[in-house]
C-alpha cells in the first residue's frame, strides 16, 4: 500500500463553540478513492470544510498531515497551493466574474506563474470536452443562472484544470439527475490515477454506483464508526444506518 497523502489523527473541530468532530482518524493513500458516508448531522461536511481551511470551522485538537505537511497550520490558500481541492455541496454564484477569468486566475495562483492565454484556452477546451461542459458558458458569470448539474460539472472542470493532489467532493451528487451524475462521475473516473487521492462525501450510495471506491468509511456522531471495502456501501444501501443509531436510509428515495 502506498503512503497516505492524507493522514488525520484524533481530529477535533468545533463550529461556533459547539464540538462537531470528536476524534476523527482517517488515512487516504495516494491514488485511492475513499467514500465517507453517514447520516445527516454526523459531521461529514464539517470535515470537508475543516480540511479546506474555512475560518468558521475551528480545529481544537488532533493533527492533519497532508503531502508531508501539517495542514492545520496553513491558511486556506496555502492548502490549495499544496494540492488540496474542495468541490462544495452548494457552489456559490459570483456575479461579475466570468468562468474563464475565474479559472485562469485560479490556475495562475496555484502555479505561482502566469499561464499564456493560448495555453489556457487549449487546456480549457480539452477539459471541457472531457466533462461535456458547454463552451458557451465560458463567458458567463460564475455559476450565475447555472442549473444544479451545470454548477457541479463546473466544479469538476475546476478540479480537472487545477490537477490537485487530493480532492474532497462534498456531496457532489446532491441535486443531480441521472444524466448529470453520470457525466460528473465519468469526469472523476477519467482523472483517477496514482497522482490523485479522492474523498467522496455522500449520504447516499447512488454516486458510488458510478465511482467505485477503494474504501468506505462511515461517520457517526463526529467519529469514524466503521471502515470497510466497497461492499460496505452495498450493505448500507440495503440496511441504512440503523446499526449506527440512525433510522436514515443510505439508498436515495425513488423519484415520484
Amino acid at each position: 500500500m502506498s503512503e497516505p497523502i492524507l493522514k488525520i489523527s484524533g481530529l477535533e473541530v468545533a463550529v461556533d463553540g459547539t464540538p462537531i468532530l470528536k476524534g476523527v482518524d482517517l488515512e487516504v493513500p495516494q491514488g485511492e478513492v475513499h467514500a465517507l458516508m453517514g447520516p445527516n448531522g454526523s459531521g461529514k461536511s464539517t470535515l470537508a470544510y475543516a480540511l479546506a481551511g474555512h475560518p468558521r470551522y475551528e480545529i481544537t485538537g488532533g493533527s492533519v498531515r497532508f503531502a508531508g505537511e501539517e495542514l492545520t497550520e496553513l491558511e486556506a490558500d496555502e492548502r490549495a497551493k499544496l494540492g488540496m481541492f474542495l468541490a462544495m455541496q452548494y457552489p456559490v454564484e459570483v456575479p461579475g466574474v466570468s468562468v474563464m477569468n475565474f479559472l485562469r486566475t485560479s490556475i495562475n495562483a496555484i502555479r505561482g506563474e502566469e499561464m499564456s492565454p493560448r495555453e489556457f484556452v487549449k487546456l480549457f477546451d480539452a477539459k471541457s470536452k472531457l466533462l461535456g461542459f458547454d463552451r458557451a458558458f465560458a463567458d458567463r458569470y460564475l455559476n450565475e443562472g447555472f442549473s444544479g448539474g451545470e454548477k457541479k460539472r463546473h466544479e469538476i472542470l475546476q478540479m480537472a484544470m487545477l490537477e490537485p493532489k487530493f480532492a474532497v467532493l462534498d456531496e457532489t451528487d446532491s441535486g443531480l439527475d441521472v444524466d448529470a451524475l453520470k457525466v460528473v462521475s465519468e469526469g472523476v473516473n477519467a482523472m483517477r490515477g496514482p497522482g490523485l487521492g479522492v474523498l467522496i462525501i455522500t449520504h447516499y450510495t447512488r454516486i458510488l454506483r458510478y465511482i467505485r471506491p477503494d474504501v468506505v468509511h462511515v461517520m457517526y456522531e463526529g467519529r469514524i464508526a466503521r471502515t470497510g471495502g466497497p461492499e460496505l456501501a452495498d450493505y448500507l444501501e440495503e440496511n441504512g444506518y440503523v446499526e449506527f443509531g440512525s433510522a436514515e436510509q443510505a439508498a436515495a428515495p425513488a423519484a415520484s
